[in-house]
């Protein structure tokens, strides 16, 4: 089972999410654990407080060392296993499927979210073993992002989502972006399903699969084809596109 650790100053954001859908289901099923742990309870000051003016001035607060040092202290006191511990913070590393993949197989995974203009430094330096983002903005705090990289890393525990294949086809699994998908009925308003999908031929259906995928790929998110192996097939495939392209 999969320990998922989080210190939020707003634990009550997390209720509905590890009480819904597929993570759940996770805990329902004994596959991962969640506990939110509301750091100010940690803090020594007499009013509780959590963060502080910083040395040598400037704008905004930050957060101090010991209430959080504290706080990884109590919820590893009697962990089995070394724990990832993970800073939420825009100036992070970009998250990612390959960073999803790569937390999914450790045990213990705990994440800080912040919640003023910044963190003392010692706090990066001595404590967190991972700095992530989840893109190039500025959130209030660091909850939505730890509930997007929870989400994105338990769908890929063994036996989460039932069906093993799932996380296989997922869009990036590959490098590429998923296939288009449909469902019945097969031809609804005029706007039919292609027939190769109908064909029940298998192989053929991998095939058209795989050059659609390429063809998303290539026209939503052709930075992503820069590291992929492109067979002699998949590049005049991509020369064809790129002709229409410009054809109009």
């Amino acid at each position: 089972m999969m320990q998922i650790d989080v210190l939020s100053l707003f634990p009550d954001m997390f209720t509905g999410v590890f009480q819904s859908s597929i993570l759940k289901k996770a805990a329902d099923n004994d596959l991962a654990s969640f506990h939110v742990t509301d750091y100010r309870d940690f803090s020594l000051d007499k009013h509780h407080r959590v963060d502080d003016y910083p040395y040598g001035g400037g704008a905004g607060m930050v957060l101090t060392a010991q209430p959080l040092f504290d706080a990884v202290d109590h919820v590893t006191a009697q962990a089995k296993a070394k724990p990832r511990v993970i800073l939420m913070t825009p100036q992070g590393e970009r998250f990612d499927h390959q960073k999803a993949v790569e937390l999914s197989k450790e045990e213990h995974l705990i994440f800080i979210c912040g919640h003023y203009e910044g963190y003392d430094e010692r706090i990066r330096e001595h404590l967190v073993t991972d700095e992530l983002s989840i893109g190039d903005y500025v959130l209030t705090g660091g909850e939505l992002p730890a509930m997007v990289m929870i989400d994105s890393v338990v769908r890929l525990l063994p036996g989460v989502l039932g069906n093993e294949a799932s996380p296989i086809a997922d869009s990036f699994s590959n490098g590429l972006l998923e296939h288009p998908q449909y469902t019945r009925p097969a031809d609804f308003r005029g706007m039919k399903v292609p027939e190769v999908l109908l064909s029940g031929h298998h192989k053929n259906i991998e095939a058209w699969r795989h050059k659609e995928s390429l063809r998303r790929t290539f026209e939503r998110r052709p930075d992503l084809l820069e590291n992929y192996p492109l067979s002699e097939q998949e590049k005049q495939w991509i020369n064809d596109w790129q002709q229409a392209k410009k054809n109009g």
